[in-house]
């Protein structure tokens, strides 16, 4: 069972993701409110509660949007979702590579826009070439994600229903 919880901002920007323990203590101080909730319920000695898995702050908190996310394994996977850019599976870390759209060896620089995830067959069949030599094309442009990309971060299979919250940040 997935026992993580997304954080939204008062605004629904989601903000990261926190544990269940955390998630109950926000509600139970009423700083936030349940927006989803599995059809399970919490127990304690004198209380039931909806198990969530979506939260949302009662009051707005400020982010500052000028952070640069470091550009690491970790968070290119997380970026591109666990998903090869090429053929479009979904992988386990231990099965993904990093490639280069670019290669290193013929100029390519290790930045957001030229990194992107590729299982390791797509990646060998690429080699060193552009995808366009190789005849492969990518699921997606390669970008510099937003700040909020790190909700991502520690929970390399999110719930379902948080796409619905995450798909327009």
């Amino acid at each position: 069972m997935n026992s993580s919880v997304l954080l939204l901002n008062a605004s629904y920007e989601p903000l990261r993701v926190v544990s269940i323990r955390k998630a109950v203590i926000l509600l139970l101080k009423e700083k936030a409110e349940v927006v989803e909730a599995a059809e399970s319920v919490l127990h304690s000695g004198s209380m039931t509660i909806p198990r969530p898995l979506v939260i949302r702050l009662v009051y707005y908190v400020h982010i500052p949007h000028g952070l640069h996310l470091p550009l690491t394994r970790r968070t290119v996977l997380a970026r591109d979702g666990y998903t090869c850019q090429y053929c479009g599976g979904h992988f386990s870390r231990e099965e993904l590579t990093l490639d280069h759209v670019i290669p290193k060896s013929r100029g390519g620089k290790t930045e957001w826009t030229n990194v992107v995830t590729a299982c390791k067959k797509c990646n060998q069949r690429k080699g060193n070439r552009t995808p366009r030599e190789a005849g492969m094309t990518l699921l997606r442009k390669p970008f510099e994600p937003k700040y909020i990309a790190l909700v991502l971060l520690r929970e390399s299979r999110p719930h379902q229903v948080w796409e619905k919250y995450l798909r327009h940040w």
